[in-house]
């Protein structure tokens, strides 16, 4: 296929994408959930060459608007893993998912560029589930964030020989996340640095135990979400670097609450079996916080990402 024998001309599409929390306490790298918080993008294409970038809500006047926008290159990424050329783009990005704080910003990034270069290609190239996991994962670096942005739900992600495979499950419908978001930041690279190359080999059998019973809990028995959130593989390694998300952890813990990292932190998740359990949750942060922590109370998203076709007004 050849640039030729391509032509996008017109074409432009609407992408959504959820923001995911990772790891979930003792699922490191293999256990992540969509959440019902959603970044929107649109991307059409232009005559001209390059690209034009508008950023609004989270990242305004910070994120780039060039050709380096993270959007930008996972678009041209996936154009150029089907060997063609990227067309003039302009990206319109409306975003709602903190940027920095353990909710899947950047994995929401990288889904949106592939899932619009998708969606761009319609018809030309056949871009299936498992290709758009490899897209994502050959950025991200993991593929714990970017599964259940593009497929929704509590996925379970693995790497094999042939590439990042994932299982997608539904949640039971009595588990009620919420999360607590600081207006401090964490770098990724600066969590994972703190991670020890090996650990014990109880701790590891202890995470074994707990990542299986998780999955029994999130998907049959929320009675059982305080103990199946037991960590010894990351968190504790971490605590250092964030010694708020740690103490109010360890608060919540206390009283009750199947309180962890999100992700790479700062922020907090709680996976609550009631929506009364969540009040309770937030008044106890909120009390007993040093800092400001935003308290969002979010459903599970089962979809994932979505693309949808464009068609301006003029034209139609």
């Amino acid at each position: 296929m050849t640039e030729t024998t391509v032509s996008l001309a017109g074409r432009a599409v609407a992408v959504q994408v959820p923001a995911t929390t990772a790891n979930l306490g003792p699922g490191f790298d293999t256990l992540g959930l969509a959440l019902a918080k959603y970044d929107h993008l649109e991307v059409r294409v232009r005559d001209e060459p390059g690209v034009t970038v508008e950023v609004h809500g989270v990242g305004e006047g910070e994120v780039p608007t060039d050709e380096s926008n993270l959007v930008v290159k996972a678009i041209a990424h996936t154009f150029a893993a089907y060997g063609l050329p990227m067309p003039g783009l302009n990206l319109v990005a409306q975003n709602v998912i903190p940027h920095g704080r353990g909710l899947g910003s950047s994995g929401a990034a990288i889904v949106s560029g592939i899932l619009a270069a998708k969606g761009l290609l319609e018809g030309i190239v056949d871009i299936d589930a498992e290709a758009l996991l490899a897209l994502a994962t050959e950025m991200e670096g993991h593929p714990d964030n970017v599964a259940p942005a593009l497929f929704g739900g509590l996925t379970i992600a693995w790497m094999t020989p042939e590439g990042p495979k994932h299982k997608k499950l539904m949640v039971h419908r009595g588990v009620k996340p919420l999360v607590f978001v600081p207006e401090h930041v964490m770098s990724t690279a600066l969590a994972r640095s703190l991670q020890p190359e090996s650990v014990p080999h109880e701790d590891a059998v202890f995470n074994l135990s707990r990542s299986a019973l998780l999955i029994a809990a999130l998907i049959q028995s929320p009675e059982l979400l305080l103990t199946a959130t037991e960590d010894k593989l990351h968190q504790s390694y971490r605590a250092a670097a964030m010694p708020e998300t740690n103490r109010l952890i360890t608060l919540l813990r206390e009283k009750g609450f199947a309180a962890v990292v999100s992700g790479a932190g700062p922020s907090i998740l709680v996976l609550a079996s009631d929506p009364g359990q969540r009040l309770v949750a937030a008044e106890l942060v909120a009390e007993a916080s040093d800092t400001p922590w935003r308290a969002l109370m979010l459903a599970v998203d089962f979809q994932g990402a979505t693309v949808t076709p464009l068609v301006d007004e003029v034209a139609a």
